[in-house]
């Protein structure tokens, strides 16, 4: 009898040890879930795959979900060879993964923002729009996006109700699906922008009866998927801001060829429009190494390596193979970022044509997304 209750009944001890381990497994998550949000003051989605996706977003990410899942692709680019090769390659690896399994991808549209027809437009979806006024930008072609977006929103008849902001050096690596969530976008956070550091540049177009300027995204224009009535009414204030901004000479300095990245999340702000964070949106070599689950490869930056001969172990570096002794070495790359490596790969030796066919392949210890 005595056996039986004892068996029954805890320790007092066991009791607390029970309760100690539930109050820090507890205080982890909770500490772990502010910190993700504290981190950026916006929710970033990815790294908490385990944990319910719209629990603790906005309230309307409970109640307005997307009717149509799917999205239209859509890039801006010139006629120059050096946009038409990109957007070759992109719209191929369009087509590669735009029917497998977990992509919500749609149709395509290159909108051409140089005024007249080119070369690609049997073999590229294509609308043509006209560039900015000889002069307006300054040299700084990217003013012509927000000015393209403007032009294909107001003729564009698309069966999606989403659309992806793309760039003709993007490479899907994985189906894509639609990340974002009824009327918040979804993007992917920039590291170099930071509205906080540069509040007194910012509050010349975000007034302070908006509220901080925290409210604005650490986001560029692409990759946004967003809905596009959404942006239809962000897009003019997008391209109005952006030339106020480059009219400015202190703004222009400050933000120089992020500009018009700026201008985007400063559109958005205006309009109240915040953005779902999602850092697995894209990776960009050579600073992200794997590709992991990520969806697009952005190459913007240049990937340059050297080509330094490696001695392997001395038990395995010496042979002899019909009375000839061979020294056994390998080729181990390292990172020569800002100096023109023995290996290179950087989209801008390409100006004016695409690059060869059969590229070489980097040496060994390169990371894997180069």
């Amino acid at each position: 009898m005595i056996a039986r209750k004892n068996m029954g009944r805890a320790s007092p001890l066991l009791l607390v040890l029970l309760a100690l381990g539930f109050f820090l497994a507890t205080y982890n998550l909770i500490t772990m879930v502010v910190h993700n949000r504290a981190a950026s003051g916006k929710w970033v989605m990815d790294g908490l795959d385990w944990f319910d996706p719209i629990i603790g977003k906005p309230e309307e990410l409970n109640r307005v979900q997307a009717t149509n899942v799917k999205y239209h692709v859509v890039l801006t680019a010139t006629d120059a060879p050096y946009s038409k090769w990109q957007c070759r390659i992109m719209y191929y690896w369009y087509k590669k993964v735009r029917n497998m399994d977990g992509s919500d991808m749609g149709g395509f549209t290159r909108v051409l923002h140089s005024g007249s027809p080119d070369d690609l437009m049997e073999e590229i979806p294509t609308v043509v729009v006209d560039p900015l006024p000889d002069g307006i930008d300054r040299g700084y072609i990217v003013l012509n996006r927000p000015w393209a977006f403007v032009q294909w929103l107001e003729k564009a008849i698309i069966d999606e109700e989403y659309v992806l902001m793309a760039e003709p050096d993007h490479i899907f690596v994985n189906p894509l699906p639609n990340l974002a969530h009824g009327d918040h976008p979804a993007a992917f956070p920039f590291f170099y922008i930071k509205p906080a550091e540069n509040e007194k540049i910012l509050r010349k177009y975000y007034p302070e009866e908006k509220g901080p300027v925290t409210n604005i995204d650490p986001i560029g224009n692409s990759p946004v998927i967003i809905k596009k009535s959404i942006l239809e009414k962000i897009a003019p204030t997008w391209m109005n801001v952006s030339l106020t901004m480059k009219d400015d000479p202190e703004t222009d300095k400050a933000f120089g060829w992020v500009l018009e990245m700026y201008a985007y999340a400063l559109a958005s702000a205006l309009h109240g429009v915040q953005h779902i964070l999602h850092k697995d949106f894209m990776l960009q070599p050579p600073w992200d190494l794997e590709v992991g689950r990520k969806y697009i490869i952005h190459y913007t930056y240049g990937c340059d390596y050297n080509m330094k001969a490696v001695l392997l172990k001395a038990a395995f570096s010496l042979c002899i193979i019909n009375q000839y002794l061979i020294i056994v070495v390998t080729i181990q790359g390292e990172l020569t970022y800002g100096k023109i490596g023995e290996w290179r790969f950087d989209k801008r030796s390409y100006l004016r044509g695409p690059p060869p066919r059969n590229l070489s392949l980097p040496p060994r210890g390169v990371p894997e997304s180069v």
